[in-house]
This record gives structure tokens, C-alpha cells and sequence, in this order.
């Protein structure tokens, strides 16, 4: 058994919870917040044995042997070089860290102590993903990748109302790329490697940060189109299309349903429906790369995260967005 902590105690660490108690090799046993109230609450929730409300105590303590850290994306670099550099595994929610330097930081603390670190990016790891890499080779020469995942967000009604929550505060390292972006650019990432180069264009909230935003990315032989936002609803699929034939893919963020449409009129269905909710698989990667004495994943792997955030950092540049986490 693999003993996890987790630090967060919001709706993406019950989410996990959830998917996690039905994988093989998952044991939950301590969890931190700031206050000892609401570790304790969350502890009774879950039966957690050990509460916390210090990281560095947590991560001394022995009655863990790796972390789920969903904390606030600025804390990410942070609370995860507490628990690497204490010999502890770390699955780390997206993205992984507020810019490459911080990312670069925790890599050499997981080499350095022979721990797992990866980024907690459910996408990739899906069994409709790894269909969709099998299955690539039939649209023959891929042109563009257009992906889209723009959310309401449920905060979004507050910062009209004039209450800036984490959600739109810069100070957080947050917004609409760091957000909900990556989802898009992550599988990018693990399908076509890094682009030659990046043009990228965004809404500005008057908090700092993005809102809402579109990356045009230029590789050898096709390009890529991604747009996000936080504040408008989209609707419409996300596509690879290929000379042969278009992949049409229904959710980039946790695709389900996804076809094959070719040239010729023909339909191909690709994947299945899932087995255990979207986060299970994430989970499980995780918990074999510890199990099998593997320190980095294959598809999430330390290149694939650091590519994602040159990435996202260039954008952010392009558009005026720097982070407090950015100037130290």
C-alpha cells in the first residue's frame, strides 16, 4: 500500500479521493489545511488518521509515503519541495508549478532524492487518450490540432459583483491559461512535442489576469489552435485534422467520445466509456511508477510538464501577464 496525504481540502481533492479509493494500492491516511477545524472536518469525512497544519511538520512525519497537493498553483513549487526534498513522492495538481524555473527546481529535488514527481493532468492518461495516440497514424499528415475549453466560472459572477476570489487573483499564479489552457496544451504537448513557436492573445480581467485567451502555435509540417476562457461558455469539439481524415474529439479535458471521420464519408468510433471516474487513472499511473521503482512517467513525464509551462510562461509574456511567483 502506498500511504497519501493531501494537501486541500476543495472540490478537486474529494474528486480525487474519490477516484483513488478504487485504486489498488491507495491508503489515505493524513491530510493539511491552514486550520486545524477544517483538517479535522475533512479527516472525519474521509476516516483520515493525521491531521496537519504545517506542511514541514507533514512532511517529516512517517505516516505517509507520497502527496496529493492540490493547493493554490503559486504554493505548487513550494509545498512540493517540502515533500521531495523529505524523500516523499509527489503527484501535483496542474500546472505544476507558476513558470519553468520552479518547475526546473522541483525536478532536481526529485532526481536528487529518488522520488516520483508528477503532474496530476488526468487527461493524457485516460484510456480514450491513449486510443487517440494508437489510432493517430490514420488521418495520414496532421495539419492543425484545434482544441477549445472555455468554462463559466462558477467564481466569475462574484468578480463581477467587485469580490476578486483566488480564482482571478494574479497573486495565485491563476487564470484562464493556467487553468483551463493547459488542458488543451498538455495533450498537444504529448501528441506533437514542442513548437517552433507561439503567438498568443488574451482578454484581460482588471484583477490581472486572463479571462479569456488564444494561442496560435507553428510546427514543421501543421499548427495548432487552442482558445480558453473562464468567463464565456464553448460548446463546440476539439479536432485533429489530417489529410485523411479528422479525429473529433467531444471534451478536451476528459474526452469520452471520440470519432474518426474520414475523407471518404467513413465513421470510426475510437475508445470506450470509462470504467472509474476521470481521475482514477492519474491516480494509478502514479502509484505503479512508485510500486515499480520508477521515478517519471512516460506520458506525464518531467519534459512533457516542463515543455507545457516554456509554453504557457511565452504566452503569459506576450500578453503582459507576469505573476508575483515570476519575480523572485
Amino acid at each position: 500500500m502506498i500511504r497519501f496525504g493531501v494537501i486541500g481540502t476543495n472540490w478537486i481533492t474529494d474528486s480525487m479521493i474519490e477516484a483513488a479509493l478504487q485504486v489498488e494500492g491507495f491508503q489515505l491516511t493524513a491530510v493539511y489545511s491552514r486550520t486545524e477545524e477544517k483538517a479535522k472536518e475533512f479527516a472525519d469525512k474521509y476516516g483520515i488518521g493525521h491531521v496537519f497544519t504545517d506542511t514541514e511538520e507533514m512532511a517529516a512525519s512517517d505516516v505517509l509515503d507520497a502527496v496529493y497537493i492540490a493547493s493554490p498553483n503559486s504554493f505548487h513549487a513550494k509545498h512540493s519541495l517540502t515533500f521531495l526534498n523529505q524523500g516523499k513522492h509527489v503527484l501535483c495538481e496542474k500546472p505544476i508549478a507558476s513558470n519553468p524555473e520552479e518547475l526546473e527546481e522541483m525536478i532536481q529535488a526529485a532526481t536528487r532524492n529518488q522520488v516520483v514527481l508528477m503532474e496530476a493532468l488526468k487527461t493524457t492518461l485516460l484510456p480514450t487518450f491513449k486510443a487517440i495516440q494508437e489510432n493517430l497514424h490514420k488521418i495520414g499528415q496532421a495539419r492543425r490540432y484545434d482544441a477549445s475549453y472555455c468554462k463559466y466560472s462558477s467564481r466569475y459572477d462574484r468578480y463581477r459583483e467587485g469580490t476578486v476570489l483566488n480564482a482571478f487573483n494574479p497573486t495565485f499564479s491563476n487564470g484562464s491559461l493556467m487553468d483551463l489552457g493547459v488542458y488543451c496544451l498538455y495533450p498537444l504537448v504529448v501528441l506533437f512535442g514542442e513548437p517552433k513557436s507561439v503567438k498568443a492573445n488574451a482578454v484581460m480581467l482588471d484583477s490581472g489576469v486572463d479571462g479569456s485567451g488564444s494561442l496560435l502555435l507553428q510546427y514543421d509540417d501543421f499548427e495548432a489552435v487552442v482558445t480558453h476562457s473562464k468567463i464565456i461558455n464553448a460548446y463546440r469539439p476539439s479536432e485533429i485534422q489530417g489529410e485523411e481524415g479528422t479525429i473529433i474529439i467531444d471534451e478536451i479535458s476528459t474526452p469520452s467520445k471520440v470519432i474518426i471521420r474520414y475523407r471518404d464519408g467513413r465513421e470510426e468510433m475510437l475508445g470506450q466509456a470509462l470504467e472509474h471516474p476521470s481521475m482514477y487513472y492519474e491516480v494509478e499511473e502514479f502509484i505503479q511508477l512508485i510500486q515499480n521503482g520508477e521515478l517519471e512517467s512516460k506520458v506525464n513525464s518531467h519534459k512533457n510538464s516542463m515543455i507545457t509551462a516554456r509554453i504557457m510562461v511565452e504566452a503569459r509574456k506576450q500578453v503582459g501577464l507576469l505573476y508575483p511567483a515570476d519575480q523572485r
